[in-house]
């Protein structure tokens, strides 16, 4: 009997889309709406291995199985991304076009061979199957959309006439269990005086952007970061597609709103901000600033609200400053440049650079504390840096945590909330 290396890849497709089309028919979807997931599942588990045994096709035992699995996955998952969402060493699945899916694993990436969608139609169905979850759409007039999974993950898919060459799938992971401060050390992430330096800013409420490129760690760093947030604060979070994993007990969570059909009842980040500030909020946590928001989150940071935090992307600490600048422009105030630089110099105490080095692996590169203005900058001076050296044999990055022996500015504020900093932190020095 054949094996499935030698059936050819188009005729598996085809039994298995027949055998879905001919299992729907029998099911009793009524009936399967009102069960468990569990017990559903085994239900149609039993119907499709009948159905898959009755078929004549060149298939062993354990390819049957497999197709089995395969169309339980169709009907109750995400077809063929389920086995690779069940992979936690997986961080991001991207799916260029029906026929190469890629994976992210341990910082490489890795073409998946032998998986697939069956055309650009099947991969159309499991995206449109993401996005109807959260109350999203895409199609032909708003071809862009942003979304999440149950366990947390971000969704972005795109599709013509904007991707030229089918959808395009991209799933960034988050672990079946959260990064933990602990991870972040063990994985030389950061050090224990870096860590003990950003939770005592976290408490002390000062003001702190987290900047990096794609895939640095930013939200990760934030979610570790906002842990340190007493559990009596009312914290509002605000963000496109939600992803933050907050464990206090007074947390307020706000999300974007795509256009409809008619291209109405948006709802951007902006105005779930300027509502923000309605709410009696303690702090303000906004998972990414990406435009005219910026000036509304400054504003914020100034009147009261201090403590909050937020990222954006930014491939240096002196860059992120000058995207913010740029992205309060978009708000078309006309605000002179030196008034804006002026109120991000006075909002923002601080800035943490996470980057994503050639090895896969991630690092806090540099925590800068805002020191304020000279005549037309913003001035400010690096408090902990990493110093890349060499690569190893082994293609790993060795360098030094060090501390710069500056002793921030804000380390008297810091005393003022009972949050005392050790003189100890700025002679620390840890070689990786």
């Amino acid at each position: 009997m054949a094996n499935l290396q030698t059936f050819e890849r188009t005729e598996y497709q085809q039994v298995k889309a027949d055998l879905h089309r001919k299992i729907l028919d029998r099911l009793d979807l009524e009936k399967l709406g009102r069960s468990t997931g569990d017990s559903a599942r085994e239900e149609v588990l039993v119907l499709i291995r009948n159905s898959v045994n009755s078929e004549v096709v060149p298939l062993s035992f354990a390819e049957r199985e497999r197709l089995s699995r395969e169309i339980l996955d169709e009907i109750f998952g995400l077809g063929p991304l389920e086995p690779l969402l069940k992979d936690h060493t997986i961080s991001d699945i991207l799916v260029n076009r029906f026929d190469k899916i890629y994976i992210e694993r341990a910082g490489k990436l890795e073409l998946m061979t032998g998986l697939s969608f069956k055309d650009n139609q099947h991969l159309m169905q499991i995206i449109e199957r993401i996005v109807s979850r959260v109350g999203r759409r895409v199609d032909e007039s708003s071809p862009m959309v942003d979304a999440r999974l149950p366990d947390g993950s971000r969704v972005n898919a795109i599709i013509p006439p904007l991707a030229l060459d089918g959808a395009c799938l991209s799933i960034r992971r988050f672990g079946r269990d959260p990064v933990t401060a602990r991870n972040m050390i063990e994985n030389h992430t950061l050090t224990e005086a870096m860590l003990e330096l950003l939770s005592t800013m976290v408490k002390g409420k000062l003001n702190m952007l987290i900047s990096g490129g794609t895939g640095a760690g930013k939200t990760t760093l934030l979610n570790v970061l906002s842990g340190y947030i007493p559990n009596v604060e009312r914290i509002v979070t605000i963000e496109d597609a939600a992803e933050l994993q907050l464990k206090q007990e007074h947390v307020v969570r706000l999300e974007t709103r795509a256009p409809n059909i008619e291209g109405k009842g948006a709802v951007r980040q902006r105005q779930l901000v300027i509502n923000s500030l309605r709410m009696r909020p303690d702090r303000i946590v906004v998972g990414e600033v990406r435009g005219e928001e910026a000036f509304d989150m400054l504003q914020a940071m100034n009147t009261g609200h201090e403590g909050s935090l937020t990222t954006v992307h930014a491939n240096s600490v002196r860059d992120a400053l000058a995207r913010i600048e740029n992205m309060v422009s978009m708000a078309n105030l006309n605000i002179p440049e030196r008034a804006v630089r002026h109120q991000i110099a006075s909002a923002i105490h601080a800035v943490v650079q996470v980057a994503r080095l050639s090895d896969g692996t991630r690092k806090v590169i540099s925590i800068s504390e805002v020191t304020g203005m000279d005549s037309e900058s913003i001035t400010m001076q690096d408090v902990f840096t990493f110093e890349r050296r060499a690569i190893d044999e082994n293609g790993k990055v060795r360098g030094t945590f060090r501390a710069t022996g500056f002793r921030p500015l804000f380390a008297d504020r810091l005393a003022t909330y009972g949050a005392r900093l050790r003189p100890a932190l700025f002679e620390s020095k840890t070689e990786i």
